[in-house]
Parts: C-alpha cells; structure tokens; sequence
C-alpha cells in the first residue's frame, strides 16, 4: 500500500488500534507527530505535525445520545460537530460530548489518542461523508502524538461505520 510518508514511521510502536486494525487484515501506517495538549486544536496540531491536509485528518469525539447511547464520531479536525444531525441519527433529540474521565474508561484511550478502532468497548462509529471522497484517511492511531492511515473503505468495513453528514456548514 502506498502512503505518503511526510512523518517518522514508528512501525516499532503497538497500541490497540494498530492490533485491531492488524487482526481485521487492514493495511495501514502509523506515524507519530510531537503531541500538543491545546483543548480544541489537537487535531490541527495533528494535521500540521504530519503535514497533511486538514480535511484528510479526523479527529474522534465520543458522544453521548438522550443520556443513554454513546457514539463515536469521526469529523475533519477543523470542522466543527453538529449534535443535533448527531442525535436525529440516532433516532434522539439531544446529544453532548461524553466527559473525559467517562471516554478515557469507556474506551481505554487518553483523551488525545481516542481511537475508533480497538476501543476497549466497542461502539456505533460515524464517519462525516466527507471521508468517501477522500484516497487516505489520517485517524488518531491510538495514542497521543499517533495517527494511522488508511483507506476510508477499510475503515468504514472494520467498524461497520456509518457515514453521514455530521459536521456544522462552513460559513460561506
């Protein structure tokens, strides 16, 4: 598989993502990026760090549906998440960000390196539509300072991923 390689490859390094994706036989590579703890802009810090377009790299939020269903959601770094298209797609009327303590044991991730793939429970996952037009997608591998890439397909198929507008319009 061809992917750019604008970053170290740190193949050495094993995370729950990266065996998740070994085990379902999904072509990927990792690459590692110096991490920055800014609330908001980890993923542009991401995107920059491995010199990736913005609209290539997603970052992953764990939601939480009428207090009683959580869902990963997958969305470029740079937009924005619309809860209600979030909610309605799930048959709700209300969605919020799921608090970090509750992610970080729901999924066995640090916030920072949330991951859709290999989570220790495994959730409804929703890519925003904007991945099927894309060759590569750049996710959170599983770590901080850690993306995977890998084809959007493969991606969708290892999490039986929906795919759905989910993001807030650009102003325009």
């Amino acid at each position: 598989m061809d992917f750019p390689e604008r970053a170290t490859m740190s193949e050495t390094i094993e995370t729950p993502t990266t065996q998740f994706l070994t085990a379902h036989g999904i072509a990927f590579t990792l690459q590692d990026y110096d991490y920055v703890s800014d609330p908001g802009k980890i993923g542009l810090h991401a995107a920059a760090g491995i010199g990736i377009d913005q609209n290539k790299v997603f970052k992953t939020l764990m939601v939480e549906i009428d207090k009683k269903q959580i869902v990963c959601v997958a969305i470029p770094v740079h937009k924005k998440m619309d809860l209600k298209k979030v909610a309605a797609l799930f048959g709700g009327r209300n969605a919020r960000m799921l608090g970090a303590e509750k992610a970080e044991a729901l999924t066995g991730f640090k916030v920072g390196g949330i991951s859709p793939f290999g989570a220790r429970t495994q959730v409804p996952v929703v890519l925003d539509e904007s991945v099927l037009k894309l060759d590569t997608l750049y996710i959170n591998g599983g770590g901080r300072g850690l993306v995977v890439a890998l084809k959007p397909a493969d991606a969708i198929r290892c999490v039986n991923a929906r795919t759905a507008d989910v993001t807030v319009p650009d102003a325009g």
